[in-house]
């Protein structure tokens, strides 16, 4: 029996995109001998777009032929990251040079803004101007990137320099701590232990537990249990490494990468050799082209001395996505989908990366694991202050003299935080709030910098720690376009997959654009997504509009303000 169309006669070509010869020619050149894996499709699209300068429909089709998966499996992934340029049919390529201006936050306050409109009007027409979110070096702001090139206290005059010389190459960072230099200062020293039995396995979890490691990505789970967890699950299992802090306001990985990577190399390869994991992956986001570097050659140089493999370590390139810092939605990520967070449970520690028990850490969490087990967990657990117990990585920007990393004690307040690490507050600045937790973790007054610093200790407040981005704001302030700045880039950043948060956000900005801040249907939207949202970008997103309301009536008695700061003000 034949199908017959409408006018009676069988359709002669098949529906779809057709693929063209030349394009497929292309793709599997461009390919060639790399595995066609599923897992392996954002990186493949990397490889065309980093190759042709963008994503066009019949490279795509091409690429959906080569890997055996359908043309809409491959454009909704393609789609739903930032750094994808995906073109339709007749689209013009996008100009040869992308210049992104940073508009998080820290870079919003030091006026990227205008340096954004002014760069649009003054590099002409070969170069894109656009803007983009945090790109993890808040303390340098405002931040632009030419290419892959990127450039800290940006002006307009060095990205036009940038611009006209060509530099669109990632610039490798001038201290690095590489294989030889740490094997010297007794580097791999404890794996080899461990390896070898001087150090059992109940020990190092024993160590881990007693120094009170926690998750330092955020969530604050207790490493050791996490651990204990992971090994109960049976093998085979895997570990995922959670490098992609897009937090704004956050960049303490990328600080840990580019100057000691091995000491967080080891302490990763003894977390995989604690919970029997065949591979690794690490997951890097795309603003770091730099650390990709690091750690290819880093990586290469572990293989060839015989460290490393087992267990395999496989480097992940992001794509522009926020949302994949939460743990479930990197771990669609690394199996070459859309960044979707997953329905827990079960968990990772269950159910994780292709279905396998998988031990997820983020980058800062393994880094300090050699020191805790060849110092004793007595190290870490005697820090701390106000009660609290170990030493926190804060990410400290805005209207300090000093912004940077600064390594402190867990549960120093943002006071002692100022005026013992940052020197201060700048000059012609009065201390007004400030974020103690990134862009989720709201907003607090300076009446309240007393509180100490740690997990648990914000919750009463509306706030949290999280990834402990310190960001700074002064009386030059407006705390209802700070507030602003962080509800676009949530609704901007939303992955789309639930109601209460793809539509929430968006609702948000556009109810705080308004001359008149509604309280009452702002607070109620709030607790929607609060309480709705699948995860947590979605749930915290309103943390700032809510303490903006609470902690500073005073800011809406006034018409609505803009962020204050000039070009390169510092």
């Amino acid at each position: 029996m034949r199908l017959e169309g409408r006018q009676g006669k069988a359709n002669p070509q098949p529906k779809g995109r057709q693929v063209e010869p030349a394009a497929l020619g292309e793709v599997i050149a461009l390919l060639g001998d790399r595995p066609r894996r599923r897992d392996l499709l954002i990186e493949h699209l990397h490889l065309i777009q980093d190759h042709f300068g963008s994503l066009k429909p019949a490279h795509l089709a091409a690429l959906a032929e080569v890997m055996r998966l359908a043309m809409a499996e491959v454009y909704e992934v393609a789609t739903f990251y930032a750094h994808f340029d995906v073109l339709e049919d007749g689209d013009a390529p996008p100009p040869p040079i992308t210049v992104r201006v940073c508009d998080s936050i820290a870079c919003a306050l030091e006026g990227a803004e205008a340096l954004r409109d002014g760069l649009a009007g003054d590099l002409g027409p070969g170069v894109r101007v656009i803007s983009a979110p945090c790109m993890g070096r808040c303390d340098r702001a405002p931040v632009a990137v030419v290419g892959h090139h990127h450039l800290e206290c940006a002006t307009g005059s060095s990205v036009g320099a940038a611009v006209a010389e060509g530099r669109v190459e990632p610039v490798l960072p001038s201290r690095t701590i590489g294989l030889g230099e740490y094997a010297e200062a007794g580097g791999y020293r404890v794996l080899r232990e461990c390896r070898e039995g001087s150090r059992p396995v109940e020990g190092v979890i024993g160590a881990v537990e007693a120094s009170g490691l926690r998750g330092l990505g955020g969530a604050g789970f207790r490493s050791g249990q996490k651990w204990r967890l992971v090994r109960q699950s049976p093998g085979p299992r895997l570990m995922a490494i959670n490098a992609d802090e897009g937090e704004p306001g956050t960049f303490k990985d990328r600080h840990y990468l580019e100057a000691d990577p091995h000491r967080f190399l080891e302490g990763m390869l003894i977390a995989a050799w604690v919970v029997e994991a065949d591979e690794v992956y690490i997951y890097l986001r795309d603003e770091y082209p730099e650390v990709r570097e690091v750690l290819l050659r880093e990586i290469g140089r572990l293989g060839a001395a015989g460290i490393a493999d087992p267990p395999k370590i496989h480097l992940r390139r992001g794509a522009g996505a926020y949302i994949c810092g939460e743990e479930t939605a990197m771990l669609e990520s690394l199996e070459g989908k859309r960044g979707y967070p997953r329905q827990k449970p079960p968990y990772p520690t269950q159910v994780g990366l292709f279905g396998l028990p998988t031990l997820i850490h983020n980058v800062e969490t393994v880094y300090w694991v050699r020191d805790i087990l060849e110092r004793g967990p007595g190290w870490l657990s005697s820090e701390g202050r106000n009660g609290r117990q170990g030493l926190r990585s804060f990410s400290v920007s805005g209207r300090v003299k000093s912004p940077g990393l600064k390594l402190a004690p867990a549960g120093i307040t943002a006071r002692e935080l100022i005026d013992e690490y940052c020197g201060g507050m700048r000059e012609g600045h009065t201390f007004k709030g400030y974020l103690p937790g990134g862009a989720s973790g709201g907003i607090l007054p300076a009446s309240l910098a007393d509180i100490p610093l740690d997990f648990g200790t914000l919750e009463a407040h509306g706030c949290f720690i999280g990834s402990a981005a310190v960001v700074i704001l002064s009386d030059r302030d407006d705390i209802r376009a700070v507030a602003l700045n962080l509800m676009r880039f949530f609704a901007d950043e939303s992955c789309g997959q639930c109601t209460p948060c793809r539509c929430g956000t968006d609702k948000a900005v556009r109810l705080m654009e308004r001359p008149e801040w509604d309280a009452p249907l702002l607070t109620e939207l709030g607790a929607v997504m609060r309480d709705a949202s699948i995860c947590g970008l979605g749930q915290a997103a309103p943390n700032p509009l809510l303490c903006a309301l609470r902690y500073f009536p005073e800011e809406f008695d006034e018409g609505p303000g803009r962020l204050s700061g000039r070009v390169g003000e510092r």
